[in-house]
């Protein structure tokens, strides 16, 4: 079968023929849907130097997927062959006091299995089928089609977690500010604010097809990012700021915003990778702003936000590609010109 593989650190991934895997025991076989292609993959592409991580190269990408039941191995209990399920992405120990919580993406065992899922250090979904080592990662989609949740187990979950986090701070009267609404993750972010919280949510993004997505599916108000940026949230705010900020990009000039946003004992948090960095001190933030960073979600959670997306709450827009096209996917989402989340869709 077809695979796209990194091979090479700091370079392209490539399309390559490889072997069909087969369960072994405690394992499941899922024939692949669709898999999700992730911003932070390109960083994986080109960011890494050989030995800055853990990963033994080739490996197949795709760490945001999902599919249908193919096959288990011996002692695999609870599945139905031909089940349509999503894969939960972060893959820990299993047994450490964080992945017993389900929170395996801060499993303390981390640094010593290397490999951090499918996708990431392990074969992942940009192939016709995947193995996934315990039953425990898939999540049931009932009548979800695999190919529109396969966002929802990471540009969904991730902003789930980070809102999850902020829920004290969203009461009535609150408003959520979300800077990036118009990418993968944040145009899922405003569907989840506007289902699970009473906040005013206000889009931030540099681009007007972002800002025209973001309203699109249910901010309340969209603000163009750059100058007069913090003027206008403040209006929008009447004057008090925003309870909650919710940074997916992560860079110098969206980290400066959401400090300079975010009112006294309100939540700021940086879920995107963007290589940015924040100044912190006394005077630096608001009185009692609780400021944080996120790394995906848990188990529970994507539990939690599939029901959601099963009842209409939450619905990812996706752009479809085949696998012989999954680098034209990367191609937009670095170009800028994607709308919602690019999926490599494989063929029945």
């Amino acid at each position: 079968m077809q695979a796209l593989q990194l091979t090479q650190w700091q370079h392209e991934p490539e399309l390559r023929e490889v072997v069909p895997p087969e369960p072994g025991p405690g394992e499941v076989l899922v024939r692949v849907a669709a898999a999700g292609a992730c911003h932070s993959d390109l960083h994986l592409f080109h960011d890494f130097a050989p030995g800055l991580l853990p990963y033994e190269l080739p490996f197949t990408l795709g760490h945001e997927n999902a599919g249908v039941v193919e096959a288990v191995g011996a002692g695999v209990a609870g599945l139905d062959i031909g089940q349509p399920v999503a894969v939960y992405g972060p893959w820990g120990c299993g047994r450490c006091l964080a992945c017993v919580q389900g929170a395996e993406n801060y499993c303390e065992r981390q640094a010593e299995i290397g490999a951090s899922g499918g996708g990431l250090g392990r074969d992942g979904g940009m192939a016709p089928r995947m193995i996934v080592p315990a039953a425990r990662y898939l999540v049931p989609l009932g009548d979800l089609d695999p190919v529109d949740a396969a966002p929802l187990t990471d540009a969904g979950l991730t902003p789930y977690h980070a809102i999850r986090r902020a829920l004290p701070v969203l009461v009535a009267g609150s408003s959520a500010v979300v800077i990036g609404a118009g990418g993968g993750l944040g145009h899922l972010a405003v569907q989840i604010l506007r289902a699970v919280s009473p906040a005013q949510v206000i889009a931030v993004d540099g681009r007007p097809a972002g800002l025209e997505l973001a309203s699109r599916v249910g901010a309340h108000a969209t603000v163009a990012a750059g100058d007069g940026a913090a003027h206008q949230i403040r209006e929008l705010t009447g004057g008090r700021n925003a309870d909650a900020v919710f940074d997916l990009v992560g860079v110098d000039a969206t980290m400066a915003l959401g400090a300079a946003v975010v009112r006294p004992r309100g939540h700021l948090t940086i879920v995107g990778i963007g290589g940015g960095t924040l100044p912190v001190s006394f005077f630096g933030l608001p009185y009692e702003v609780t400021l944080s960073t996120t790394y995906w979600g848990t188990i529970p959670e994507l539990h939690e936000l599939i029901a959601l997306a099963g009842r209409g709450d939450i619905a990812p827009v996706v752009q479809r590609y085949a696998l012989d096209d999954a680098l034209d996917a990367y191609t937009a989402m670095g170009d800028g010109t994607l709308e919602g989340r690019a999926v490599v869709v494989h063929e029945a």
